[in-house]
């Protein structure tokens, strides 16, 4: 069953209007399912922040079949591809809230471990790869292939796909607008001779590069910090009270919602975690609430232009915009209230 999700669409429009089969049989396998319950805002979508509770539906697969899709038009190539689209698969529930429960909110590289084993241990998904000669080390590891993954701040499928679907998601640009952008990117080598999504035209890429910054800067607000940090306190404390096992964390968000806002060890703390919809900030913590100072992992896209360069390198304000976020203090403690709720 593919996503409900207006991008795809967008990304078929290159592609002959079609999915291709061996993506499609991918896509309906049990493996692939499951992150269609898997929401790309980390849990934040549960609060009562209205820039999460009022966005559009996206989740792993949709995002994960989007970047499939970009691989697909710019390589052609059903390995890229396919690994492009298994990317995401041992993301647990609620993403990257997991690795602040397990210390690495600044890399945020713990949940993709298990990717690998994963595929190979999914029979329904081995028989698929057989079908089309793809084997598992091919697909396992989209860090491979420097069109589907690269090292920020270039612009690789996934970083394209997130940040697109998050514009549509927070409203930040029209489906027409995000379509312009989406045609003006090709592939063409940069300033280290690998090849790269780029920009053709200057005012495309600083579209892009603002938009991607005003994404980033969601990404690392307080209302996402601190949701994704007290979620992660939630969850460690209804694994420690063996309200949820590790294992619970590989299934569905629908499934582990259920248990956090039925059993009466979480009842309450995840009534409390879905009213929040206000965030304190102070230099010191007070003396009650739940004050936390949390740093978050800072994504950044600095985009190439064709024939020009990278856009900070081009375009003084846009360099100025970036560095003032990647210098932004995450020092101060975080205080969340579930007013009025």
């Amino acid at each position: 069953m593919l996503p409900q999700y207006a991008l795809t669409d967008l990304y078929r429009k290159d592609t002959d209007h079609r999915i291709p089969d061996f993506l499609l049989e991918a896509v309906d396998t049990g493996i692939l399912q499951r992150i269609g319950h898997i929401g790309m805002n980390c849990g934040c979508e549960y609060t009562s922040f209205e820039r999460f509770r009022n966005g559009r539906h996206y989740t792993r697969l949709s995002h994960s079949l989007g970047v499939s899709m970009i691989v697909w038009k710019h390589t052609g190539d059903p390995a890229q591809a396919m690994a492009g689209l298994l990317h995401d698969i041992a993301t647990p529930v609620f993403a990257h809230v997991i690795d602040f429960l397990k210390g690495d909110y600044l890399k945020q590289e713990a949940t993709e471990k298990g990717t690998a084993e994963m595929i190979s241990h999914s029979q329904e998904l081995q028989k698929v790869l057989e079908k089309y000669g793809l084997k598992t080390e091919q697909v396992s590891n989209y860090h491979l292939y420097p069109i589907a993954d690269n090292e920020s701040p270039c612009l690789c499928a996934d970083r394209l796909e997130y940040t697109l679907g998050n514009t549509y998601f927070f409203e930040y640009a029209s489906l027409a607008e995000i379509e312009e952008l989406y045609a003006d990117v090709h592939v063409c080598k940069t300033e280290d001779g690998k090849v790269e999504l780029v920009f053709q035209h200057p005012e495309q890429a600083e579209r892009f590069g603002y938009l991607g910054l005003k994404c980033s800067e969601v990404y690392v607000s307080d209302e996402d910090r601190y949701s994704m940090q007290a979620l992660s306190e939630i969850v460690g404390m209804a694994i420690r009270q063996h309200v949820l096992s590790e294992k619970d964390l590989y299934g569905t968000e629908d499934r582990v919602t259920e248990v956090l806002s039925s059993s009466p060890q979480t009842q309450a703390q995840w009534k409390w975690f879905c009213c929040l919809n206000r965030i304190e900030r102070a230099a010191e913590p007070g003396e009650h609430g739940r004050w936390r100072c949390i740093k978050a992992k800072k994504r950044c896209i600095d985009p190439w232009i064709e024939n020009a360069g990278r856009l900070s390198r081009i375009s003084a304000r846009f360099s100025d915009a970036l560095t003032a976020f990647q210098s932004a203090s995450q020092e101060d403690w975080l205080r969340g209230y579930s007013e009025g709720r």
